[in-house]
């Protein structure tokens, strides 16, 4: 059995657990994002492929007019993915200015 440690002062894999158990979190919320978008692009697409009144015959020089959510919402979920799997997110950031100012302090 391991011994109780203090309530008010929080271990350091106490700390790594919260920080893993954020970084799980936004990971599993941009992979369901993801399924989200690829389910309503793809009924989007389909609904402008099958309904040649949708994009009438004589316009086939313009953008299909499911491209501009396809593209601008995709540009958010990359934007999404690369915050939750890059090193470079503010999570991430804040503990490595935390580490370093704690290797700072004289003891």
């Amino acid at each position: 059995m391991q011994p109780l440690r203090p309530a008010t002062a929080p271990t350091a894999d106490a700390t790594r657990d919260q920080r893993l158990w954020q970084i799980a979190k936004a990971r599993t919320k941009f992979q369901s994002h993801l399924v989200v978008y690829f389910l309503v692009n793809t009924g989007l697409w389909l609904l402008w492929l099958l309904l040649p009144e949708a994009h009438g015959h004589h316009r086939y020089n313009e953008l299909p007019w499911p491209v501009w959510t396809s593209v601008f919402w995709g540009l958010g979920l990359a934007i999404q993915g690369f915050s939750a799997y890059s090193k470079l997110n503010r999570g991430e950031r804040t503990q490595r200015e935390y580490e370093r100012l704690l290797n700072q302090q004289p003891y």
